[in-house]
């Protein structure tokens, strides 16, 4: 979660670790934007030479002055609890307030076409995998049926997640 207001910006892992010293850019991003505040959930993500996010470069921890949100979710925007608004409205309220694309921040892409198809096409890609979340859904922290992860069964990261141990 990046949070802005008055205090300034931090970057929260869902563990509640405050991660701003560690992606400064992501910081200076979130801090230029015009509100007095803002909830964002995102993934901190580093890319390849691809342009793929990339885990093993986050791992390595050599690229994190370049790593940036990927933004997905507004919860708040100077003051107001978005959570209950329906996804598609966070949606369009994270577009006018992330603008034109920047260093630091980048919007999620949204796909029209079902999800069988995107997760297909970012398997041949070699992304990660797939987030679908439900049209119409309010906001919801942690599991919930309005959305599925989708996991490449082929990707690296994803075939390391499972033969390592993770403390």
């Amino acid at each position: 979660m990046a949070r802005r207001d008055a205090a300034g910006v931090r970057l929260l892992t869902r563990n509640g670790i405050n991660w701003s010293s560690r992606f400064p850019l992501i910081v200076q991003a979130v801090g230029a934007l015009k509100v007095r505040s803002c909830l964002i959930d995102g993934e901190a993500i580093a890319y390849d030479d691809d342009g793929l996010a990339s885990f093993e470069l986050m791992r390595r921890r050599r690229h994190d002055r370049q790593v940036a949100l990927c933004a997905f979710d507004l919860l708040e925007l100077d003051g107001r609890d978005l959570r209950h608004i329906p996804l598609e409205e966070r949606k369009r309220a994270l577009a006018r307030l992330t603008g034109k694309p920047r260093a630091g921040i980048v919007l999620n892409v949204t796909f029209e076409e079902p999800g069988d198809i995107v997760f297909k096409h970012a398997c041949a890609l070699g992304c990660e995998g797939i987030v679908s979340k439900r049209l119409g859904s309010r906001y919801r922290s942690g599991h919930s049926r309005d959305w599925l992860k989708m996991k490449n069964p082929a990707c690296e990261a994803v075939t390391r997640e499972e033969e390592e141990e993770w403390s």
